[in-house]
C-alpha cells in the first residue's frame, strides 16, 4: 500500500488537495479533519504506524469505545 500525506481544503462540499498533490480518479482517501490551519508532517515511523493502524481498522481489528474508556479507567 502506498500512502500520502497532505494537506486539502473543503470546497463546495468536496475535499480539495493542496496545489501539486496528484490522486488517480476513484482514489480512497481517509480523511483526519483538524482544527487548524496548519499542515503536519509524520516521520516515516508515524507514517508506518499510521498505515497499519489504518489497516487494523478495515480488517475489523477494533475495540469498542466502552471498551477503550474502561482500560483508560484502569
Amino acid at each position: 500500500m502506498s500512502m500520502q500525506v497532505f494537506t486539502a481544503r473543503v470546497q463546495g462540499g468536496a475535499i480539495i488537495p493542496e496545489e501539486g498533490v496528484q490522486l488517480a480518479e476513484g482514489s480512497r482517501v481517509t480523511v483526519i479533519a483538524g482544527e487548524s490551519d496548519a499542515p503536519f508532517e509524520l516521520t516515516t515511523a508515524e507514517e508506518a504506524e499510521l498505515a497499519e493502524s489504518i489497516a487494523e481498522a478495515d480488517r475489523g481489528d477494533v475495540i469498542s469505545a466502552a471498551e477503550l474508556l474502561g482500560r483508560l479507567s484502569r
